[in-house]
């Protein structure tokens, strides 16, 4: 395998794959991503068998193959390398060579064929809403998710068709309580109710901080896919049962306070 791409070209898919791999690893295999170049793109994978991360690049391709590298010492020779550098990477007798200018690397690689087959299956849930909408409801409830491992279902986002046919998201650790509403989209009326984990919530909130449009929510009763721009994100949902959360909600309160957000949020600060 071989080929060349500049170097933000590279830095930029790289640093969004990386970020799920754990630093350390018992599994030699996980530490590393997947780089795949064929017809003119190189393809970037990575995994913590819990969730994957896919995504995809323009390079110049010398010679097509598949390989697998360390993706945090990759991404950190493609971070210190000076900007505008042109990056070639050569696979060859077990190692790549990465150069750029004067400098030289070479990293050992590990077989494609040890690298854990990305789960597929049925989808059967599946709808389209805005980067923007996701970034809403992800910021307005994953502070009160749980960090308690043995209440495990709390441990996530719930996501669900509320009885008022809306799009809600809901977060709890048993002493405070989030939730946000949006409208249903169309497509999500047989939706499943889900709870997505933490490292995804926190994974797909950096990936959307600099995409603007629509993400393609696939959902079925075990895993979710969001799929926006070139960048692919799946993950494994927690198996459990969120509690009622209704519940806890006081209903018929009349005592309802109107602030404006930004004083209020001053206000809050000083004490």
């Amino acid at each position: 395998m071989k080929l060349t791409i500049d170097r933000i070209s590279l830095l930029r898919p790289l640093g969004q794959v990386q970020s799920v791999v754990e630093r350390r690893n018992t599994i030699p295999i996980l530490a590393n991503v997947v780089l795949q170049a064929d017809s003119g793109m190189l393809s970037m994978t990575a995994t913590d068998m819990d969730m994957d991360i896919a995504t995809q690049v323009e390079c110049a391709v010398g010679t097509a193959g598949t390989t697998t590298v360390s993706a945090h010492l990759l991404y950190d020779i493609a971070r210190k390398l000076p900007e505008g550098a042109e990056v070639e990477i050569n696979v060859a007798d077990g190692h790549a060579m990465i150069s750029a200018g004067r400098s030289n690397f070479r990293l050992p690689t590990l077989p494609v064929e040890d690298f854990p087959a990305i789960a597929t299956g049925d989808m059967p849930g599946g709808f389209t809403v805005t980067s923007a909408d996701i970034r809403d409801m992800i910021d307005a409830t994953r502070f009160a998710i749980s960090t308690e491992e043995t209440r495990y279902y709390l441990n996530g986002i719930y996501l669900h068709k509320s009885e008022a046919n809306e799009l809600c998201a809901v977060a709890t650790d048993g002493h405070r309580l989030a939730m946000t509403k949006q409208p249903l989209p169309a497509g999500a009326n047989d939706m499943p109710s889900i709870i997505v984990p933490r490292k995804a919530v926190s994974e797909l909130r950096k990936l959307l901080d600099d995409f603007e449009g629509d993400v393609g929510v696939a959902l079925s009763d075990t895993r979710a896919e969001f799929s926006f721009g070139t960048v692919r994100l799946k993950t494994k949902l927690i198996d459990g049962t969120f509690p009622d959360y209704t519940r806890v909600i006081p209903r018929g309160n009349d005592r309802i306070m109107q602030v404006d957000a930004a004083s209020f949020s001053a206000a809050v600060d000083r004490v």
